[in-house]
């Protein structure tokens, strides 16, 4: 049962996902501190000085943090832009390498320019041959 486990923990894809998690888990968190720390201070001077994340409605005991939820909204959009523009960037820069792969000839092979000698020389046979038949 170990080893099967070891099999599968160890996979390229569960260490990738792994690495994904880590490093998108530290993204939000670079993103949230942009958030709270940069925007929403500068929306509030916006807004009039208005902060979100103290809006509340306070009924008997109870408080509906509304303010909150507005801030999580917020950050939310924040987040999913960021990562839309993360991934944008990435897929233009991965899409410039294959287009940079795919402009270079392929190199072939031993094989193949063995191959491409035989086709030649056999072309080169039946041109003399024709020739000589004329």
């Amino acid at each position: 049962m170990f080893e099967e486990f070891k099999k599968f923990a160890l996979k390229g894809n569960i260490l990738d996902l792994a690495v994904g998690v880590i490093i998108g888990a530290a993204f939000g968190k670079i993103v949230s501190s942009l958030v709270a720390d940069i925007m929403m201070p500068i929306i509030g001077l916006i807004s009039g000085g208005v902060d979100f994340s103290k809006l509340m409605y306070t009924y008997g005991d109870a408080k509906i943090k509304y303010g909150s939820f507005i801030q999580t909204i917020i950050d939310f959009l924040i987040i999913s832009i960021s990562v839309f523009f993360f991934i944008r960037l990435l897929s233009k820069i991965s899409f410039k390498k294959k287009e940079i792969e795919e402009a270079k000839p392929p190199v072939p092979t031993k094989e193949e320019q063995l191959l491409i000698e035989i086709r030649d020389l056999l072309q080169e046979q039946v041109k003399n041959q024709k020739g000589m038949d004329s």
